[in-house]
């Protein structure tokens, strides 16, 4: 089995919360299914997901397109995401 996580921080939580929600169906078509959505216990910023993938290289070009990274911003991301596939 294959995963993405992304690790990132964000402005506010409950402002990124619904924007992350409504982009469920770019991550459905990129083949990655959410099996974990957790915030740092000592920084609720800082939020981390896992992802079952079902194609790397799909997952890998959701994680470089222009869409993820508007959307990002858009929904307040405030540093550079870490993102790791995993096997």
């Amino acid at each position: 089995m294959a995963y993405m996580m992304v690790r990132h921080k964000v402005r506010d939580y409950n402002e990124w919360k619904p924007g992350y929600d409504g982009h469920k169906g770019a991550r459905d078509a990129a083949g990655l299914k959410e099996v974990y959505l957790l915030r740092n216990a000592d920084d609720p910023h800082e939020v981390i997901a896992l992802f079952e993938a079902a194609d790397l290289e799909k997952a890998r070009a959701f994680a470089d397109s222009e869409d993820l990274k508007q959307k990002m911003q858009e929904v307040g991301v405030i540093d550079r995401p870490d993102i790791y596939f995993l096997e």
